[in-house]
C-alpha cells in the first residue's frame, strides 16, 4: 500500500528546536514519504533534526533559513523546485513566544518582534508557496497558530496578536486561491510540550500551572500529536477542506 504522502515534497520551517513541533511534523510527513525539506535559522540545530529523519529511512534535507527575510524565501522556495520539481506542502511552523505584561517595557518590543517572525514571517511563506504551487497545480499550506490566537491569555497579548493575525490572513488567502487547487488552513495548538513552551512557563510559571491544571484531558500535548493533525492537512485526503481551523488542545477552548 502505498504511503500518504508519496510522490509530495514538503518544507517545514522552524525544524532545529527539539522536541518541537516543527521537527515532529517534519518526521511525520517523512515517515508517510514525503520529501521534506527543513529550514530554520539555527543550521546546527535543523541538520541534527534531517540526520536524525535519515537515521530512520526518511528523506530530509536542511536548510538555513530566516523566515523574517524576503529574500531568504526567494531562494529557499527557488531552490527546492528547482531541485525537487514541485512544492506540494508548506508548514509555516517558524515562530517565537515573549510573555510580557502589557505595562512592561517589553510589550511593544515584544509585539514587534512576533509579529515579524510569527505574522510577517509566515505570511512571506504563504505567497512564496502560492507562486510554487501555482506551477505545479496545488498544493497545502499550514500556518502553525495556536489557541492563543482563539481566546485570550494573561501576560500574552502580543503573543495573542499575533496567532489571531495568522489565523485570518490564512482564510483570507484560502478564498483567494481556492480556485486554483490550493488550500490554506490553520493549526492551533495548546499548551505542547516543546522548548517555546518551556520557555514561556519559566517566566510565567504561576499562569502557565493554573492553565496546565484546567486541560480537560489531563495533561499537556506532545509535538506528535499536532504532528497528526499536520499529516491529514498535507494529504489528499483533506482535498476538500480550505480556510479552516483545526484545534488540538485537549478539550481547553472547549470549556
Amino acid at each position: 500500500m502505498a504511503k500518504r504522502l508519496e510522490g509530495k515534497v514538503a518544507l517545514v520551517t522552524g525544524g532545529a528546536s527539539r522536541p518541537g513541533i516543527g521537527a515532529a511534523i517534519a518526521e511525520r510527513l517523512a515517515e508517510e514519504n514525503a520529501i521534506v525539506v527543513l529550514s530554520d535559522v539555527d543550521q546546527a540545530g535543523v541538520e541534527e533534526t534531517a540526520a536524525l529523519i535519515l537515521e530512520k529511512g526518511g528523506n530530509a534535507f536542511a536548510v538555513k533559513q530566516d523566515v523574517t527575510a524576503q529574500q531568504d524565501w526567494d531562494d529557499v522556495v527557488a531552490a527546492l523546485v528547482a531541485e525537487h520539481g514541485q512544492l506540494d506542502v508548506l508548514v509555516n511552523n517558524a515562530g517565537i513566544l515573549e510573555v510580557a505584561a502589557i505595562n512592561s517595557d517589553r510589550a511593544v518590543p515584544a509585539l514587534r518582534r512576533q509579529f515579524d517572525v510569527n505574522v510577517e514571517g509566515s505570511f512571506m511563506g504563504t505567497q512564496a508557496a502560492v507562486g510554487a504551487m501555482r506551477q505545479s497545480g496545488g498544493g497545502s499550506i499550514i500556518n502553525l497558530s495556536s489557541v492563543a490566537g482563539l481566546v485570550g491569555f494573561r501576560g500574552s497579548a502580543s503573543y495573542a496578536a499575533s496567532k489571531g493575525a495568522v489565523k485570518l490572513f490564512s482564510k483570507s488567502v484560502a478564498l483567494e486561491v481556492a480556485a486554483e487547487n490550493i488550500r490554506v488552513n490553520t493549526i492551533h495548538p495548546g499548551i505542547i510540550r516543546t522548548n517555546m513552551q518551556s520557555a514561556g512557563a519559566d517566566t510565567n510559571s504561576d499562569n502557565y500551572a493554573a492553565i496546565e491544571a484546567a486541560i480537560p484531558a489531563g495533561r499537556l500535548g506532545e509535538p506528535r500529536d499536532i504532528a497528526n493533525c499536520a499529516l491529514f492537512l498535507a494529504s489528499d485526503e483533506s482535498s476538500y477542506v480550505t480556510g479552516a481551523e483545526f484545534v488540538v488542545d485537549g478539550g481547553y477552548t472547549a470549556q
